[in-house]
């Protein structure tokens, strides 16, 4: 059981909570949304103790063990991923990192005059490694890895070498193998393809503890939470439901409060005026008294906060040709590894293309052949006549100038446009005020995918080519890019691990598996249920 009573808090000039409560019960799955800046991370932080309250109180359960997973990794290095997975298991990791060491020593012909001792100490360690359940709990962390879209390769390589977004999945995996009392996941979906984020949504499923999550991702959201707080303005709002729930509940409650506010609104517009019209008049003196102590002692309405919604309206991107691009017998491979043999396939105008296969498929090579980053090894790729394409992939965040601020960067690219109309466009993508003056260079990995992106989809081309264009992005940001994109009057292909966007966007879905390419005539919602699945090989889980 965790609990928050009357906390405040306030961070620098911010106020963050003003007698704010909350609670998490064992068994309860809870979703904790807010704006960017709200306070989220601040909450998590306070529940394991790192920041305090200014004032209230946060009370867990005696002998609560409680797992933070954050997007601040730590340093990793000197081990193998499946080890450092078994890092929070306290004992048992060391025990194993001393084995894996004597076991090189072993086969060591340099320490052959040490070799007695060696295995003497092996022996004793492993002896250790088995009464503590070792073997059972490296079974356990490869498992979890497994889920989490690890090779066998990846899981026993070093650590130090895998990019941030792996190393996330190792810090998650370490969470998840711990199976805490309670479970605090400051966005865990984030860098999970879609294969390892319907593996987490199982996992989480069935894990009895206390779990208090936040992610930007709609679907996962909407299946694992039972309940969502609000932070917004200081206070938590508890909401019985999952996200969906939430979403109706709070626009509810928010029509209500306008009606409530016009109405008080409109009846002291009335006694103000009759207050106005008589009070000169000693006849209506007594009444004129009564009514001003009565505006007096009412207690005003709050007009409701309206959340900023974004919307941004592409202008209308030139016609291209009907074929848009064409692959004609494509050959292309890495490493010695066949990745595409005798590939054909046609993108047609006004189609929507979603890419769909495990890691390694060969998603990112397919958008990469099209967009002209990459050759075939044989075969021809064509762009069709009359064809402006738009491309964007995760290094597309790395060629921004960091000494630019984010107004010089919308400027240089479109230096026609117009102050105002730059204004409204960064506004759309999120850059209010003074944030159009910050350097690129202090930029989230967020707000660089949000100016990449306002780049791109200011000047509209008629062929959009993207590559996981929802990682980094908020919610908020994802609801006005489908919308948008559902506007868009030109041809897509894209790869996402988000099935909210998946469904809303795609017409046409290409399924790539150890099988074969198949082609699906209908969305992202039509090969769901036509197969039965959600990714390539998985089931969904209920």
């Amino acid at each position: 059981m965790i609990r928050l009573d009357n906390i405040s808090k306030q961070n620098g000039h911010q106020i963050l909570f003003i007698d704010a409560s909350m609670g998490v019960l064992k068994g309860e799955k809870v979703g904790l949304v807010g704006p960017n800046g709200a306070g989220k991370t601040t909450l998590f932080r306070m529940i394991t103790g790192e920041d305090r309250p200014d004032d209230g109180l946060v009370s867990i359960d005696a002998g609560m063990t409680i797992g933070y997973f954050s997007q601040d990794v730590g340093e990793m290095s000197g081990q193998s991923a499946v080890a450092a997975v078994m890092d929070g298991v306290g004992p048992v990791s060391a025990l194993a990192a001393e084995m894996a060491k004597l076991e090189a020593a072993m086969v060591d012909p340099d320490q052959a005059d040490d070799m007695d001792a060696i295995i003497e100490r092996y022996g004793d360690v492993q002896g250790r490694f088995e009464e503590l359940d070792g073997y059972a709990l490296d079974a356990r962390a490869r498992e979890v890895l497994a889920g989490l879209s690890f090779s066998q390769e990846r899981m026993d390589g070093d650590v130090s070498l895998l990019s941030g977004g792996w190393k996330m999945r190792v810090a998650l995996a370490r969470i998840l193998l711990m199976r805490p009392d309670g479970m605090l996941l400051d966005e865990p979906s984030n860098h999970l393809d879609l294969e390892s984020l319907i593996w987490l949504e199982d996992f989480l499923k069935s894990y009895d503890g206390a779990l208090l999550m936040t992610s930007h991702d709609r679907a996962f959201m909407n299946r694992i939470v039972g309940k969502v707080v609000e932070i917004d303005g200081g206070s938590l709002t508890t909401y019985s439901g999952n996200f969906d729930f939430y979403e109706q509940q709070r626009a509810l409650g928010e029509k209500q409060r306008e009606a409530q506010f016009e109405r008080q609104q409109a009846m002291l517009a009335k006694e103000i005026k009759f207050i106005e019209r008589f009070k000169a008049r000693a006849s209506h003196a007594a009444q004129v008294q009564s009514r001003v102590k009565k505006l007096d002692k009412i207690e005003r309405v709050e007009p409701p906060r309206r959340r900023q919604s974004i919307q941004f309206d592409f202008r209308t991107p030139p016609r291209s040709g009907e074929d848009v691009a064409s692959f004609s017998n494509v050959y292309k491979g890495y490493g010695g590894k066949p990745i595409y043999a005798g590939f054909d396939f046609k993108l047609r105008r006004k189609e929507r293309w979603c890419v769909l296969g495990a890691n390694g498929a060969g998603k990112s090579t397919l958008l990469k052949l099209v967009a002209g980053a990459t050759e075939p090894d044989e075969g021809t790729v064509t762009i069709g006549s009359s064809v402006k394409m738009g491309y964007f992939a995760q290094h597309s965040m790395d060629l921004l100038d960091g000494d630019e601020t984010v107004f010089a960067s919308l400027d240089g690219s479109f230096p026609q446009a117009g102050q105002g109309a730059l204004r409204t466009l960064a506004g759309c993508f999120g850059f209010s005020g003074d944030d159009v003056e910050k350097p690129c260079r202090v930029l989230s990995g967020g707000e660089k995918a949000r100016l990449v992106m306002a780049k791109m989809l200011f000047d509209p081309p008629n062929f959009l080519v993207l590559d996981e264009p929802t990682n980094h992005l908020d919610m908020a940001t994802k609801e006005m890019l489908v919308a948008a994109l559902s506007a868009f009057e030109g041809t897509m292909l894209f790869v996402s691990h988000d099935r909210h966007f998946l469904a809303a966007l795609s017409n046409r879905v290409l399924e790539l598996t150890p099988e074969g390419i198949h082609q699906f005539g209908g969305g992202y919602t039509e090969y769901v249920v036509s197969t039965g699945q959600e990714a390539p090989g998985l089931h969904p889980g209920g």
